[in-house]
Order: C-alpha cells, then structure tokens, then sequence
C-alpha cells in the first residue's frame, strides 16, 4: 500500500511540474499563432503530454481568446477528455489530440485554423489529400533529409460526431504512416512533435507550404 501511495504521489508530482512548466509555453505558442492569424477569435486548441501512463494532458481551455489566452486558461484533462485541473471546459476535440497522441506517441498536438488550410481542404477534398515535393522548407519535418521527399498530408470531413470522426482520423494516421499532420475539410490543421518546440515548428513548415501551394494555384489556375 505504501508502496502505491508513493507511486501515485511521484505521478502527481511530475504531472503538476510538466503542467506548470508547459502551461506559460502553450499560451505563448497560441498568443503567436493568433498574431500570424492561424488561430483567430476562439479557434484553435494546443496540448502537451504530461505523463503517457496514464495519459494526462494539458490542453487550452474551450471558447478562449487565443490573442488573450494566459498560462491560467490551460487544463490537465485524462484520456477521457474529463478535467482534472483547471477553469474551464476541454474543447470537444480533446479527443482528437487524444487518438494522435495515441497513434503517433506524439508529445504535443497543435491545431490551428488558417485561411489556406480551410481554402486547399476544400480545394483538393475529392483527392483525398495534398502531395507536397520539391520545397526546400520540407526539411524542417522531422525525418525529412531532402526537398525531393513526398509529403502526404490527408484530408479528412469534418465531423461534430467527435467519436466517429477521433475513429475516422485513427484509421487515417494508420494508412499515412509517414505524415506529419493532416486537414479536416473546411476546418484547419492538425500537426504534432515529440514536444512543443517540434510540434510549433511543423505547424510553421506545413502553414508555409499550404499557402505556398495556395498562392501558387491563383498563377497556374490549376487544383
């Protein structure tokens, strides 16, 4: 019995130390998203792993302000989506960031909402997603050595059925075992990294690239 108590007290410990540590880079993360208008009004949800086993997460409160957001709107919620600490209400996509951490043993998972992602979702639906190659910003993915590499970046139909649509967007991560994120149609992006720091860099590669190809199409008029 001690011998529990003392586990689950090292559990709790290290969940509030990586809460604390975590909550006041999320809110910086979403404060600057929100400047480059990724993640306008109250779109947009971020979370960080605290602890895989059990799962604990810290996640952005549901309906804030993502250019107002602070350290104190940043929940710790389970695998379940229920908050364990925290003001607020978890967004009804905590369990898409649950099913991608799960997936992809990813550390954190960043959404956001930009123009070009909800443009090129529609654009290119019926393709069932978008092939990036030949950018030099490639390389900032983590594991891609050249511009020649193929990035695959799947689009999947938005849904308000967040049980059907965490399935739907499980099974999409287990056929694109190598991308790096994906689009939910009309909706925004969805990347992760094995911590925060990765995960805000792929969001800024692939928001880069989606506008690239974006702008692009204007000039070729192609789809």
């Amino acid at each position: 019995m001690a011998e529990a108590n003392c586990k689950t007290g090292d559990t709790q410990a290290a969940v509030q130390s990586g809460l604390n540590e975590r909550t006041a880079l999320i809110a910086e993360i979403a404060r600057g998203f929100y400047q480059r208008g990724w993640v306008l009004g109250t779109s947009g949800n971020f979370s960080s792993v605290l602890t895989h086993q059990p799962l604990r997460l810290a996640i952005t409160s549901s309906g804030i302000d993502k250019g107002l957001i602070s350290p104190a709107d940043i929940l710790e919620v389970d695998q379940s989506g229920s908050v364990l600490s925290g003001r607020g209400r978890a967004s009804a996509e905590t369990m898409l960031h649950v099913t991608v951490v799960q997936r992809r043993r990813a550390g954190a998972v960043l959404h956001t909402h930009s123009v070009w992602s909800n443009i090129l979702s529609e654009a290119f639906a019926s393709r069932g997603g978008i092939e990036i190659q030949g950018y030099e910003m490639l390389k900032g993915l983590d594991g891609i050595q050249s511009h020649d590499e193929r990035e695959w970046l799947p689009i999947v139909d938005n849904s308000q059925d967040m049980i059907s649509l965490s399935t739907v967007v499980a099974e999409t991560l287990d056929r694109s075992a190598g991308c790096h994120g994906f689009l939910l149609r009309r909706h925004g992006l969805y990347t992760w990294g094995r911590n925060l720091v990765e995960a805000k860099r792929h969001v800024e590669i692939l928001e880069f690239l989606l506008e690239v190809i974006g702008r692009s199409q204007r000039f070729t008029g192609q789809t």
